[in-house]
């Protein structure tokens, strides 16, 4: 996306969602996110990451976590990295596995988008964005792709790249979601 104005919003939720940035650099609760929501996903890429490395990456200018909660229970985040100048990459984005199909996504992922075009509102030693952007394959959520066109993205690339996952998916437990 390269101007704020095609950002399209979705349809609010029946349940109101707070979204709220997580301020405080907290490699358990990045954690316990990218698990928990791309378990099901075969996130995979960050599952070997240090204590360490997850507070050193955290900790940078322009990488933000956001979360979604309803009745004070999260439902998904956002993390955006405006690490790169003109740039704010939508890194990582998604639900936790209870609240998929409950109208949520479309509704968190306008809000994660507007809050990436502000960035530099929040991170002045941020360059102001010229470009959102995001990625997706076909291991993730069917209708990912979907609702980011719907929310004003335009597919830019597409590629092929061959994993095999490590074995069970990654989350707080195998076949963690709800009935």
């Amino acid at each position: 996306m390269r101007d704020p104005a095609e950002l399209a919003p979705a349809r609010p939720p029946a349940d109101p969602v707070e979204f709220v940035r997580a301020q405080t650099p907290s490699p358990e609760f990045s954690r316990f996110l990218y698990t928990a929501v791309g378990g099901r996903w075969q996130w995979i890429d960050r599952l070997g990451w240090t204590w360490a490395q997850w507070h050193e990456y955290l900790s940078r200018d322009g990488v933000e976590t956001w979360v979604g909660y309803v009745r004070g229970t999260p439902v998904g985040y956002a993390e955006l990295d405006g690490g790169v100048p003109g740039e704010v990459e939508l890194a990582y984005f998604g639900l936790l596995p209870a609240f998929i199909g409950g109208g949520f996504g479309g509704h968190l992922l306008a809000a994660a988008i507007e809050r990436a075009w502000a960035i530099h509102d929040r991170w002045p030693v941020i360059e102001a964005p010229q470009r959102v952007w995001g990625h997706t394959c076909d291991k993730d959520s069917p209708v990912a792709l979907g609702n980011y066109r719907s929310r004003g993205f335009t597919v830019y690339r597409t590629g092929t790249t061959e994993t095999e996952p490590p074995g069970p998916p990654p989350g707080p437990w195998p076949g963690a979601e709800a009935p």
